[in-house]
């Protein structure tokens, strides 16, 4: 297994940056709920014990189980400045899921800004993007690292808050609508959920703009819940 590592951030702290930003989402597949990306930034190198285990479980979120993902939450608290955005399925209907996914990241920036204003005074900053893309539109430098999540420990980081967070608002979400079995699937298109889609139709929190709701939309302009007609795009 590829282990990330701070190679990258000790790098760039190097060549002049004041800090290095990782960056990762989480939630663009899902057929429900928002799509929620984080921002995390290591807070003293200098004081950095890697020969503590929990550093190794610090890497792509995909790879931890949801109880080791849990449990690493508040570690990375402890040791990264945190930022968090996030952008709902209102919002991903409006604008598709690569733009809100990118919102989401400008938002996660926003949020760290604005917690640590006095730190970041005249500071150099870089941002790394897990991804083949950059930011669209936005004033700090960046570097785009495909599987960053994989590789640096910044981005793997922030896929682990953008996962976790993510999923407690999923698990928040199946109280109000338990025949979907979100917490289990966490809104994903398994056969459990689309089952459970051909039984009850779509609810409120489902993307109108993916399959199969988006086929519902051409064919009405409602869809029924308990029953009960709503409109899919009032």
């Amino acid at each position: 297994m590829i282990t990330a590592n701070f190679e990258q951030e000790e790098h760039l702290l190097a060549s002049g940056f004041d800090f290095v930003l990782g960056i990762d989402e989480a939630g663009r597949g899902p057929l429900a709920g928002p799509v929620v990306a984080s921002v995390a930034i290591l807070k003293d190198f200098k004081s950095l014990n890697l020969e503590d285990k929990r550093w190794n479980f610090i890497r792509d979120s995909k790879t931890l189980s949801e109880k080791q993902r849990e449990s690493m939450f508040d570690f990375i608290h402890e040791n990264f400045y945190v930022g968090v955005g996030i952008c709902d399925h209102l919002t991903i209907d409006r604008m598709n899921i690569l733009e809100a996914s990118f919102l989401a990241m400008k938002k996660a920036v926003t949020d760290f800004q604005n917690t640590q204003k006095e730190l970041l005074r005249n500071k150099n900053c870089i941002v790394l993007v897990d991804g083949n893309k950059v930011i669209p539109s936005f004033s700090l430098e960046q570097v785009a690292i495909v599987s960053g999540d994989k590789l640096v420990k910044s981005i793997a980081a922030a896929s682990i808050i953008a996962k976790v967070t993510r999923d407690r608002i999923i698990c928040e979400a199946d109280k109000l609508y338990p025949q979907y079995g979100l917490a289990k699937h966490k809104g994903y298109g398994t056969k459990m959920h689309m089952e459970a889609l051909k039984k009850y139709g779509a609810c409120p929190i489902h993307r109108q703009s993916f399959e199969p709701m988006k086929s519902w939309t051409k064919r009405a302009k409602g869809c029924y819940y308990k029953g009960v007609k709503y409109q899919l795009n009032p």
